[in-house]
């Protein structure tokens, strides 16, 4: 509503999209993203327009582009918005960061972890993979499975 705020009752719809590389995540979320007329927010886009803007090193970056992806969120969340997260969520720190942007706003959470069970497709994926994302290095198959990445808790 223009000029004025969303009533009790507007509630946003937060989905996080995680996974490895290579899963098919980008894929899902985009669909789903451009299916619910939802803000769309990618981390690896974000980072690397930290790194483009020189506020950040390609090691440098920490969780700043989570943080960026989380304030947006509760942002359009809080307008009523639907909202489609796409990022690797490795960790427990970054699903509950995600969970919490939920809590504060008020809005419907989904998490969705992408996986890939074949090993020998998952690797032909990583291997076979173009990237969309100008200077962004793609990750090597031996980049995904050294990378770390805790069990997901939830549903």
């Amino acid at each position: 509503m223009l000029g004025g705020r969303p009533g009790p009752s507007c509630r946003g719809t937060l989905v996080t999209f995680g996974g490895l590389p290579g899963t098919g995540k980008t894929t899902l979320a985009r669909v789903l993203a451009y299916r619910l007329g939802a803000a769309y927010l990618r981390i690896d886009s974000i980072e690397r327009a930290l790194i483009a803007s020189g506020l950040a090193g390609e090691g440098d970056l920490g969780p700043s582009g989570y943080e960026i992806a989380q304030a947006v969120a509760a942002d359009n969340l809080r307008l009523g918005l639907a909202v489609v997260a796409d990022a690797v969520n490795p960790v427990h720190l970054t699903r509950e960061a995600w969970r919490g942007v939920a809590r504060e706003t008020g809005a419907v959470h989904l998490e969705v972890e992408v996986v890939c069970s074949d090993p020998r497709e998952h690797r032909r994926r990583v291997e076979n993979r173009r990237g969309d994302l100008p200077g962004y290095p793609l990750p090597t198959w031996r980049d995904v499975q050294e990378r770390a990445y805790e069990p997901w808790d939830g549903e």
